[in-house]
């Protein structure tokens, strides 16, 4: 079996963060936070220590506004509900995701919001791998805009967002507006500091550059944002109040996922270790794979090689999804076909009816592998 699906979940995961998760279940099975007793306080001090090393290595200025979540569509849906108000503006690229576009239009459809979408251009989309710059944003802004929303890298494409140049003339043009990244893709690829990229907001998914496992999200934000709760209940602490006023607790009600906390502090010391050579890897192994499928007669492809390892591809004469199929049944390579919950990025690159396959790398992939896909597909093309 070669697992080419990356983007979807890490299909490897280091053997320090299968272990921690191991060992929390076996020996750490206690409600951080809500006991006074050793066992409790000792979960207490595993979230504490995630939590602390997310803050340093994502530049987040604030520890307790690290907060955990079960999914980076969580993180962004408690961003999205808990910051924008009635009469707000937003921009968004055509990269986004449904975890941004679904709750956009629900308060759309309720009348409380209203948002614009940037469309790069063609020809520069393809020449520069990128699909927005903040000239694109800047003419969509208006007087009642509250939030820009970038997604860091496409989950289609692989296409990135300079999100430092973005967040940098986005706060001297427009202090005001709040800067939301979705590093769903980007996170333990590239280089992500919020301090000094000016991102207000930031939206990760552990289990998949992060090297944790599913279950996992987290939502960091800075000092200028101040998030509405989305989820109320159990905090194990003020329990006589509504709601806790303050952060951590004021997002994150009811019980935390602790095995995959303690095992997501192992991907991060694993990732900060290695993180030079990780990418190296995946850049080389996404070239390999983008020239190997250039030279296959009926292949179109719409990646161009990138940091975060997504190659979408189409074939002349196949579904995407067929061809997914077939690439698993026939040749035991995990891909994935269809739309890839991104309808917009789909409508712009004219993919609406079919879909694109992906192939989504990761630094435990080898070339071998890679080669073995890139014929995989030519004997498929030559049928």
């Amino acid at each position: 079996m070669i697992y080419l699906d990356n983007a979807a979940t890490g299909g490897f995961k280091p053997n320090g963060v299968k272990e921690a998760m191991r060992s929390a279940v076996n020996f750490l099975n206690a409600n951080p936070a809500r006991s006074g007793h050793k066992l409790a306080a000792a979960g207490s001090q595993a979230v504490f220590r995630t939590r602390k090393l997310a803050a340093e290595v994502f530049g987040c200025n604030a520890v307790e506004r690290t907060v955990f979540t079960k999914n980076c569509t969580e993180a962004l849906n408690t961003a999205i509900f808990g910051l924008l108000s009635e009469g707000d503006h937003v921009v968004i690229t055509c990269a986004e995701h449904n975890s941004v576009l679904r709750p956009l239009a629900a308060l759309y459809a309720e009348g409380k919001v209203d948002y614009d979408v940037v469309y790069p251009q063609k020809a520069a989309y393809f020449a520069q791998n990128r699909h927005v710059s903040f000239e694109d944003i800047l003419p969509l802004l208006k007087k009642n805009t509250r939030m820009v929303i970038t997604n860091h890298a496409s989950n289609v494409t692989g296409s990135v967002a300079d999100a430092g140049d973005v967040g940098a003339k986005l706060k001297r043009a427009r202090p005001d507006v709040i800067y939301l990244v979705d590093g769903a893709q980007s996170g333990g690829h590239l280089d992500i500091n919020m301090a000094r990229d000016n991102i207000d907001v930031l939206c990760l998914a552990a289990h998949k550059g992060l090297l944790g496992v599913m279950g996992l999200g987290l939502l960091l934000f800075s000092g200028g944002a101040d998030i509405r709760p989305l989820t109320f209940g159990g905090t194990g602490g003020d329990t006589f109040s509504p709601q806790p006023e303050y952060y951590p607790e004021r997002l994150e009600s009811g019980t935390l996922n602790l095995p995959a906390i303690a095992a997501l502090s192992e991907g991060l010391l694993h990732l900060s270790a290695h993180f030079e050579e990780m990418n190296e890897t995946v850049s080389i192994l996404s070239r390999t794979l983008y020239e190997g499928l250039s030279g296959i007669r009926g292949v179109k492809l719409y990646s161009r090689p990138n940091p975060v390892g997504i190659i979408s591809f189409s074939l002349n004469g196949i579904s995407s999804q067929a061809l997914a199929d077939r690439l698993s049944e026939e040749y035991g390579i995990c891909c994935r076909g269809g739309f890839h919950c991104a309808p917009l990025m789909h409508k712009f690159l004219g993919t609406e009816s079919e879909g694109l396959v992906r192939f989504s790398l990761s630094a435990f992939n080898t070339e071998r592998e890679i080669l073995t896909a890139i014929l995989a597909v030519k004997e498929i093309a030559k049928r």
